[in-house]
This record gives C-alpha cells, sequence and structure tokens, in this order.
C-alpha cells in the first residue's frame, strides 16, 4: 500500500476523491443540484489542493525536514492568498464548502505525510571511502554499503562516496555506469551539507568560491517580490510601527528610532533603522553583542524584541534597496573587521544583501562570541549558494514560528 501511495499521482488524486466526495457530501443541496457558490468553492479549493501538493515537497527539501510541519503554514498562506484574490474579484463562493475544503485536505495531506514517512527516506547507496556514521544516523536518511560493483542500484535514489578520494578501477568504473543510467551521484559533503543545512567552511576552497555566486536573474525579482509584500503589508505594519513608537516615548526618555551603521552588500556601511528596545547609551560607549547589554533592555524592548516589531523600520531599508526581506543579517563594522582576522572566508557573506531574518537565525538563533559566529558563517554561505525562492518560503515560515516562539530572541 505505502509503495502504491509513494506515486504521488495515485496518492493525490485519491486525494482529491476524498477531498470532493466529502466537499460534496457534507454540502446542504442535493445531489446535482448545486448552486454555482458551490461549484465555484469545489474549484477553487481543487487548485488550492493542487498548489499545496506542488509546493510542499520544493519547500521541505530543505534540511531534510519532516514535511508534516510545513503543511499548516503552508495550506494557511495558500488560502490566504486565494481568498485576497476571491474578495478583490467578487467571485461567488460557499464560505462552508472553503472551510470543509481547507480541513479535509489538511487531514490528507498530514495522513500522507505520517504514512509515507519512511517512504520519502532519501534512500543511497554508498561506496564506503568516507566516515558515514552521522550520516547513517540522520532519521531521514537510509545508506546501503555496497560490496558488489557489478549491479546499478536502481532501488536508490542516487549513489554517494567521497568524489575527492582515490578510487579503484571497479569502482571508478561503476560510478560512471551509474552516472550512464542516470542514477544521481553525490559527493559526501554535498549530502552532509543538506543534511546539516551549512556548507562546511574548514573544506571551503578558494576553487569552490564560484558555487557560491547566486542565480542574478533571481536575485532581480527577489528585489520585486519583496518590495510588493512590504508595500501590500503596510495597513497593518504602519499602524504597529506607530503604536510602537508611542510606547516606547512613553516608558523611556530618547528617541523611539535607533540609527547605527551597519555593513551591507559588497562592504559597502549603510545605515539601518530599528526601534530603540534599550535605554539610551552613551555616545563614547564601545560595541557590544546583545547578550552583553541585557540589562538596559526596556520592558516594551523585551516586547517587541521577542516578536521582532523591533525590526520592522527595517522594511524602509529594503525599498531603499540596502537590504533584503532574508539574507545574512548585517553586523557593524567594528565586529566584521574581528571576524575577517579570526574567521576565514568570513567577507563573502557580503556577497548579497543583508536581510531582516536569514537562514542562520531561524535554525541556528542568537551569536555572541567567534565560535558561534564561525557556525553562523557556515548557514550564511549555505543560503548564498542556494538561494531561491523556495529556500526564502522556507524562511519566511521558519521566522513565523520565530515571532510565535521567541526562538533566537535577545
Amino acid at each position: 500500500m505505502k509503495k502504491i501511495l509513494g506515486n504521488s499521482y495515485i496518492a493525490h488524486g485519491l486525494g482529491l476523491t476524498i477531498a470532493i466526495s466529502y466537499m460534496l457530501l457534507t454540502s446542504s443541496f442535493d445531489w446535482g443540484a448545486y448552486p454555482s457558490t458551490v461549484e465555484n468553492s469545489l474549484v477553487i479549493c481543487l487548485v488550492t489542493y493542487l498548489v499545496t501538493a506542488n509546493i510542499l515537497p520544493r519547500i521541505s527539501k530543505y534540511l531534510l525536514v519532516e514535511r508534516k510541519y510545513y503543511i499548516l503554514p503552508v495550506m494557511a498562506t495558500i488560502y490566504a492568498i486565494t481568498l485576497t484574490f476571491i474578495l478583490l474579484t467578487r467571485i461567488d463562493y460557499s464560505r462552508p464548502v472553503i472551510i470543509h475544503g481547507f480541513f479535509i485536505s489538511f487531514l490528507i495531506f498530514y495522513a500522507l505525510g505520517v504514512l509515507l514517512k519512511d517512504h520519502r527516506k532519501l534512500k543511497l547507496a554508498a561506496i564506503k571511502n568516507f566516515d558515514f556514521e552521522d550520516l547513517n544516523d540522520n532519521k531521514n536518511i537510509q545508506l546501503s554499503e555496497l560490496s558488489n560493483f557489478e549491479v546499478i542500484p536502481t532501488e536508490h535514489d542516487g549513489l554517494v562516496l567521497d568524489l575527492h578520494k582515490e578510487l579503484t578501477t571497479k569502482q571508478s568504473k561503476f560510478v560512471a555506469d551509474c552516472s550512464i543510467n542516470n542514477i544521481p551521484v553525490f559527493h559526501s559533503e554535498s549530502i552532509r551539507e543538506m543534511v546539516a543545512g551549512k556548507v562546511q567552511t574548514s573544506h571551503l576552497s578558494e576553487n569552490s568560491i564560484g558555487t557560491l555566486q547566486p542565480n542574478p536573474i533571481y536575485r532581480g525579482l527577489k528585489r520585486v517580490w519583496e518590495s510588493i509584500l512590504i508595500i501590500v503589508s503596510f495597513p497593518i505594519t504602519l499602524p504597529i510601527m506607530a503604536l510602537t513608537s508611542v510606547l516606547i516615548k512613553l516608558e523611556n526618555p530618547g528617541p523611539a528610532m535607533f540609527i547605527q551603521e551597519r555593513i551591507g552588500q559588497g562592504g559597502k556601511p549603510f545605515r539601518i533603522y530599528k526601534f530603540r528596545s534599550m535605554t539610551v547609551r552613551p555616545k563614547d560607549a564601545v560595541s557590544k553583542f546583545a547578550t552583553e547589554e541585557q540589562a538596559r533592555v526596556t520592558r516594551v524592548g523585551k516586547v517587541i524584541r521577542k516578536v521582532r516589531i523591533d525590526e520592522l523600520p527595517q522594511f524602509f531599508n529594503v525599498l531603499k534597496g540596502e537590504m533584503s526581506l532574508i539574507g545574512p543579517r548585517p553586523e557593524q563594522e567594528s565586529f566584521v573587521k574581528q571576524f575577517e582576522e579570526e574567521i576565514p572566508f568570513y567577507g563573502y557573506r557580503h556577497m548579497v544583501k543583508p536581510g531582516i531574518t536569514g537562514w542562520a537565525q531561524t535554525v541556528q538563533g542568537y551569536t555572541d562570541d567567534t565560535e558561534s559566529t564561525t557556525e553562523k558563517l557556515a548557514h550564511d554561505l549555505y543560503y548564498i549558494k542556494h538561494l531561491s525562492f523556495w529556500l526564502d518560503m522556507n524562511i519566511v515560515i521558519k521566522t513565523i514560528r520565530t515571532m510565535l516562539t521567541g526562538f533566537g530572541a535577545k
């Protein structure tokens, strides 16, 4: 049964049949005598189901995450966009059918996520010329060590080995045969990178820096969709910003806004905007990590930091082209100079615009020393290397979780 449902066409064909049947059965109208509102709603639910089925695997492939945790936020986002479109176009629809459609679709996707959890493991045949114990322990990967180099591993998703180590003549021929027969061949460090969600900076060389060049076409599109999203959100975010400014001024004397010079794309400085969450610092004070400044955080500051409201003024940095919604967090110049001396390849994180949120912030959390910043760099370089719309959407979902849980807030 699981093998049959492993075929996405069969699984979602069955899922759509169940969803449509459920929505028709729960409708208060007689079979075959449905008004246009019900018919329109069925089509809408069918389209949103298909869109969700297409988007989920694209977003959840990063870090080999369990897909079931992404179902609700992805569906909620798609339905919100769909309902906005319905309201703008004034299409007649049935609210009960839409609600039932969302409910049954969520149950179907969740059931498939749980049922096919093992089926969706990345099954890899391995030439054991590398240490794969940590990979073998990962719950989303299934490794099988090869001893017979005569049979092509067609039952696996690919072949993994250390491509930088010398192979025997038989092993080299076997790797070539796999490639000829369309069996994907993975370098062991690439799989390790996929599992960890970070670039192995200890193995990084000047020759591999070229792989960190992000897609120039998407970088242009990213600027467009981020700007549109910010402008569309202004009816909600501008009142929140105004209220925050008033509360900051009422609690503590000083400006509501905190403006500081940070290092952006290409190592160029810019002025970043934030809501002030601390008491005013003396002008001659030395720059410190936020963890060393906790005593200065105000009551309003604690709240706006936890839910990231203090970052909202950076929307204007994004509109000015100095930042992106998503990217490596910008650092102060003094810290940048320190880390460039202590951490190899640190400057390469400035290949893209800094972001309000980023892969490192959602995966790792806050950093406050050289060791944790080295780890942060590994995540930043992973983001730059794999920069895409789907990775950005993954980060958006993780950021929502961060805002709700306060993960990484200082």
